[in-house]
C-alpha cells in the first residue's frame, strides 16, 4: 500500500495519528452498522419467504375458484359481473424504519369489499371468487411494500460494505504506512542530531 504524499514532520505525524484513530473508530462503527443491517435484512427476507408461501396457498384457492365459476356461470356472465366491479385503490408513499434507518416504501389502502351486483344476480361461486381474489390482493400489496424495504436495505448493506472495505484495505493501511514512514524519518533525524551534537561536544573538549 502506497503511503500518503506528505512531508515527514512532527505536525504531519500528529495529523496522521488523529486520522488513523478516526479511521479505526469509523471502521468499528461501520462494522457494527453492517452487522445490524444484515440481521435486519435476513429478518425481512424471512418475512418475504413466509408471504410467498401464503401467496402460493392463496393462488391455489383463487384461480381454481375462478375456473369453477367460469364452468358454472359461463364466460359471458363472468365478464358482465367483472365489468360491474369497480374499486378505487389509494397508493401513497410511507416511511418504514428498519435497523434504525428510515426507508421510503409504498402503502396501498384497500377499499372495503362491496357487492356490485344485485343479490338476485349473485352466485355463490362469484362471491367466493371475489373473497379469494380480495385476499390475494391484500397479500400482494403487503409483499410489494416489504420487497421495497428489502431492496433498499440490501442497497444500504452494499454501500456500508464498500465503506468498510475502503477503510480496511485502503485508508487504514495507507495511514499506518505513512505513520511508520514519518516516525522512521524523524527517528533517523534524531539520531543524526545526536551524532552531530556528540561530535561538536567532542571537538570542543579536544580544543
Amino acid at each position: 500500500m502506497a503511503k500518503l504524499n506528505v512531508a515527514p514532520t512532527k505536525s504531519n505525524l500528529l495529523g496522521i495519528k488523529e486520522q488513523l484513530v478516526s479511521a479505526k473508530n469509523g471502521y468499528e462503527l461501520l462494522e457494527q452498522k453492517r452487522e445490524i443491517l444484515e440481521m435486519e435484512l435476513m429478518h425481512m427476507v424471512e418475512k418475504v419467504k413466509t408471504l410467498e408461501k401464503e401467496l402460493d396457498r392463496q393462488y391455489e384457492k383463487a384461480y381454481p375458484a375462478l375456473k369453477n365459476m367460469l364452468k358454472t356461470v359461463g364466460g359471458d356472465r363472468v365478464e358482465r359481473i367483472a365489468h360491474a366491479v369497480k374499486y378505487d385503490f389509494k397508493m401513497k408513499e410511507k416511511t418504514v424504519t428498519a435497523a434504525g434507518l428510515a426507508f421510503d416504501s409504498i402503502d396501498v389502502e384497500l377499499p372495503r369489499q362491496e357487492l356490485f351486483y344485485s343479490f338476485m344476480g349473485s352466485f355463490a361461486d362469484s362471491d367466493k371468487v371475489m373473497v379469494e381474489f380480495f385476499t390475494l390482493l391484500k397479500l400482494l400489496t403487503t409483499m410489494a411494500s416489504i420487497r421495497t424495504v428489502v431492496w433498499r436495505l440490501a442497497m444500504e448493506v452494499k454501500k456500508t460494505q464498500r465503506r468498510v472495505n475502503a477503510l480496511e484495505k485502503i485508508i487504514i493501511p495507507q495511514n499506518q504506512e505513512t505513520k511508520t514512514y514519518i516516525e522512521g524519518v524523524l527517528e533517523e533525524r534524531e539520531r543524526e542530531n545526536i551524532f552531530v551534537l556528540k561530535s561538536l561536544k567532542n571537538r570542543r573538549k579536544a580544543d
